[in-house]
C-alpha cells in the first residue's frame, strides 16, 4: 500500500526502549495492542513501518519495527507520527463513536443552533479530550469535548452542538462561581481511547 491517501494518526513513537532497536509508542486506539491489526504504518514522508513485535507497558505499548535493529536507529525515529488510511478502518462502530479525525472541519452551532465556528483539531494533554475550535472568529480556543460541552455530535450532517456555558466559553448568571475569562473550574475528561466515546 503506498502513503495514505486519507491519513488518520494510530500513534506516535516515543523514546527508544533498550539497546536491541525497540521503541515506546503512544497508541490512539482502544486496545494499544490492536495497533498491530492494521498492517504497515506510515510516517508523513510516506515511510512504512512493520511491527514485528508489540507488548504492553504502562501507558504505551513496547514496539519493534521490522529494520530497527539497534538503539541508534530507535533514536532516530523519536517523535515520529504513524498513520493508516482512513479505508483501513472499520465503520462498524456503535452509535455514538465515531474517530477524532472525523470531527476536524465539522461546523460548531450554539445551544440555539446558529453556526458560531469550527472544529480545527481534538487535544489530549493528558486531562481528557478538548476540542480546539474557531469560535466567533477566534482560533485557538479549547473546549472540554464532554458530554455537557458538547451534547451533539453529528458526523453525518457535518456539525457539533456546544453549550456555550458548560464549555466554558461564558458565563452562567445563575451560578455566582461560574468560571470567567474562560477558565474552568475543572479538568475536562474524556476517553482514554480514540473511539469517540464520551
Amino acid at each position: 500500500m503506498a502513503k495514505p491517501q486519507n491519513p488518520i494518526q494510530m500513534a506516535v513513537i516515543g523514546a527508544a526502549h533498550g539497546i536491541k532497536g525497540e521503541l515506546r509508542v503512544k497508541t490512539f486506539t482502544g486496545d494499544p495492542l490492536a495497533l498491530a491489526d492494521y498492517g504497515p504504518l506510515y510516517a508523513k514522508d510516506g515511510r512504512a513501518f512493520e511491527i514485528a513485535a508489540i507488548r504492553p507497558a504502562n501507558e504505551v505499548v513496547v514496539v519493534r519495527f521490522k529494520g530497527v535493529a539497534d538503539r541508534n536507529a530507535a533514536e532516530a525515529l523519536t517523535g515520529t507520527e504513524l498513520f493508516v488510511d482512513r479505508s483501513a478502518l472499520p465503520d462498524d462502530g456503535d452509535e455514538g463513536e465515531f474517530y477524532h479525525a472525523d470531527l476536524v472541519g465539522l461546523q460548531v452551532r450554539d445551544e440555539n443552533g446558529a453556526p458560531v465556528g469550527k472544529v480545527f483539531a481534538v487535544q489530549n494533554y493528558g486531562g481528557g479530550d478538548i476540542l480546539e475550535i474557531q469560535y466567533q472568529g477566534r482560533k485557538g480556543v479549547l473546549i472540554p469535548f464532554t458530554q455537557a460541552a458538547v451534547p451533539v455530535v453529528d458526523v453525518a450532517g457535518g456539525f457539533v452542538t456546544i453549550d456555550t456555558v458548560a464549555a466554558g466559553l461564558v458565563d452562567d448568571e445563575d451560578d455566582e462561581n461560574a468560571p470567567s475569562d474562560g477558565e474552568f473550574d475543572k479538568r475536562p475528561r474524556g476517553p482514554k481511547d480514540a473511539g469517540g466515546n464520551r
